[in-house]
Parts: structure tokens; sequence; C-alpha cells
């Protein structure tokens, strides 16, 4: 496997990825979408957000995830009582041979290439912030002294619908760090029944690693080469200002909206569709490739006001009205 950065072509990037998809579907059933989604993802260095009810396999692919492409895998389980230094380690003291006292920074779970955050809205708003410098400056700071994280380094967390007892919102800060917010459907009859046909039988199914961290490297060096034409960076930018209730002719945006999205979301959008555009045998972006990505990258985004809230309107839809009004040029 030809794992060197500058000889890695467009079609390497798309049989890399078509092998990583492959062999992760041997274990989870449909998905299809999620799987794709998660893995634009990890290719544009950003870390992803799961939403589903529980037993819809987030934990599942997550963890084959890790097995797939090789990389250094922590769980950390998410719940009330957790806190900050759970996560991220802490200092202890350690007492030498001669009798002499030092502290010793003892690393946390965070320390890893992939993280699972299961769970992670049944944790405090205090003990999930303890994720926000890992995730934007991949370093952790205890007692003044700051420590790197491996790389590369993906935080990919699943959380049940808010409306689910015990949950916590997750705060506005940390939901704008996830590159993309994936939601996992529940799966069809036919899935059903082939999920049933795997997880009941006798059996199993061994997951094979088909890339590495250098293999993931590559991929991300080869998607910031893409070029993106002026006119479709100008539709990226309208879009994300007409996310805004103050700059926008969107009623919608304007009736339900508090707050738009900020220019992480565009910096997603173009990262998305770039890798988008590679998977697909182009390097160049297109508006369809913008289109393909902006839910994932802006759903989580878009902060609705008490009225949106309480007539359960849905962040999917505004986008859809936005990339239907909103002229591409």
């Amino acid at each position: 496997m030809d794992t060197q950065p500058s000889l890695l072509t467009v079609d390497g990037f798309r049989e890399s990825a078509a092998a990583i998809e492959a062999e992760i579907g041997q274990f989870i059933v449909g998905q299809k979408e999620v799987v794709r989604a998660t893995l634009v993802a990890i290719i544009a260095g950003g870390h992803t957000l799961l939403e589903g009810v529980p037993g819809l396999g987030k934990t599942m692919l997550i963890r084959t995830l890790g097995q797939v492409l090789d990389l250094q895998f922590s769980r950390i389980q998410f719940t009330p009582d957790l806190m900050p230094a759970d996560i991220t380690g802490t200092e202890i003291m350690e007492e030498g041979q001669n009798g002499h006292r030092a502290f010793r920074f003892q690393q946390g779970p965070i320390f890893a290439n992939l993280i699972l955050a299961d769970e992670i809205n049944r944790a405090t708003p205090k003990t999930q912030s303890a994720l926000l410098e890992a995730m934007q400056e991949k370093t952790v700071t205890v007692a003044n002294h700051t420590y790197p994280l491996p790389e590369p380094f993906f935080v990919l967390a699943t959380q049940n619908p808010l409306e689910m007892e015990g949950t916590y919102p997750l705060p506005e800060a940390q939901l704008d760090r996830f590159l993309f917010k994936v939601n996992v459907p529940f799966p069809s009859a036919t899935e059903l029944t082939e999920i049933l046909a795997r997880t009941t039988g006798e059996k199993g199914v061994d997951i094979n690693p088909v890339a590495n961290g250098e293999r993931i490297s590559a991929m991300q060096k080869l998607a910031r080469q893409v070029p993106v034409p002026s006119h479709v960076s100008e539709y990226i930018s309208r879009l994300i200002v007409a996310t805004h209730p103050d700059n926008t002719s969107s009623s919608s945006v304007q009736q339900y909206v508090r707050y738009g999205a900020s220019p992480r979301g565009a910096q997603a959008i173009i990262l998305g569709a770039k890798i988008t555009a590679l998977l697909a045998g182009r390097y160049n972006v297109s508006f369809d490739d913008v289109a393909a990505v902006s839910a994932a990258a802006l759903r989580h985004r878009l902060i609705l006001n008490f009225e949106g809230q309480a007539q359960g309107i849905r962040p999917d839809t505004i986008i859809a009205d936005l990339l239907t009004t909103v002229p591409r040029q």
C-alpha cells in the first residue's frame, strides 16, 4: 500500500476510501450515508458528532472504524459523575527511592488517535467542556503545562436526542468544533433483517485494517490541494451569511433562527466538498459537492429561537431552503 503523500493520486484516494467503506460494510449493515459522512470528516481532519436513539450502532460504527484504520483507539463513556480530569488526566504525587516527592502527569484516555466520546451529552457541561482545547488545539493543558496529543487526532462522539431523559445540551462552543453532525436513521425492515442474521448467528466477522494514520494523512494532504473555483467559494460565503437573521432575506431564518453558522461552517463545507469531489473522481469542487455536505456541516451550527423550537422546526429544513434560495452567481 503506497502511503507517500506525493504519490497519492485521485484514483489511489478513491481506492483507499472504497476499501475502508467496504471493510466497514462487512460489519455495519446499511448506514452508507452515515459511514460516508464520517469518513469525509476524518479525511478532512475534523471531529464528528453522531446523533440517534440508542441501539442504532453508533458506538459499533466508531469501534469498527478504529479497527479498519489501525489507529490507537480510546473509549470514554460519558456519565453524569464523569470529571474533566477523568478525560484529560491529572498530576499525581510520586515518591522516589531517595524519598524525594515530585508530581508526574498521568495521561488520560484523551491521549489516543481516535477517541470515542460515547453518549457525550450524558455528562455535565463542565465535563463536556474539557474537550474544547483538545478538539481545537490538539493539546491538553494541566497545571500550567501543555501536552500535545498524538497525530492524527479525531473525536467521534455519539449522543442521544436531547428529548431523552438524562441528557444535557452541548455548549454551542463545543458544537461548533465538530466538523459534521450526522443523524443516524433507524434501519429499514430489510436492513433490520440482515442485522438480526449477522448478530444472532454463529458466524462472526473479522475486521482487518486497510489503512493507517500515514495513509489518512496522505489523503488529507491531497484533499487540501483540490482547487475551489472563486464563484463556488463566494457562494459558500453567501450561504453562511444567509444563516444569520440580521443578514438574510430568508423568511425561515428570520423567523426561526437565533444564531447562524460561524466561519467554521464555511471551512467544514469547503473541506467536505473537496473530499466529495475526489470521491467522485474529480479534482475540482462543484455546487453539487457543496449541497452534498451542507446539512452535515451546518445543522448543529444553526441555533433555533424559542419559536423554532416550539414548532419543531428542523435545521435541515432551513438549510434545504437556503440551498434553493441563495443565488449561485
